[in-house]
């Protein structure tokens, strides 16, 4: 919804492309990747995620697919870094205000979470937000 709504600025020609990418890193990408620290992400949602904003900025300069441009020269045009970086950023960020928590609440927190009787579902078991830090 940010994307639709802001798209009039971001696909002005009139209007240089770092600015568009500045645009872009404080309205856009933050909307994108809200809550993220906690999600137990896969790689299907990293390379859904990376498509999505590489659409977003090739859209932001006017070029498609088909002219046959690296995502790196884009990127550097509009000055933005990628946002599996930023992904694995504000992931480790979380991971260092756990970190320092004492681990007694950890335990504490955890102690309501076991439920008896509960019925294992087909398949591979989810990724656990750890698994995916480590």
């Amino acid at each position: 919804m940010k994307w639709r709504l802001a798209s009039g600025v971001l696909c002005d020609k009139k209007i240089p492309h770092r600015l568009k990418g500045k645009f872009y890193r404080v309205v856009v990408r933050p909307t994108l990747l809200y809550g993220v620290e906690c999600w137990p992400v896969k790689n299907a949602h990293v390379q859904k995620m990376h498509v999505a904003e590489m659409r977003m900025i090739r859209w932001m300069c006017g070029h498609t697919r088909s002219d046959k441009i690296r995502n790196e020269v884009i990127r550097e045009k509009v000055g933005v870094a990628s946002v599996v970086d930023k992904l694995r950023e504000a992931r480790l960020r979380w991971f260092e205000h756990v970190k320092r928590r004492c681990a007694d609440a950890l335990v504490r927190r955890c102690e309501g979470l076991v439920v008896e009787g509960t019925r294992r579902g087909r398949g591979r078991p989810k990724k656990y937000w750890g698994e995916v830090i480590r």
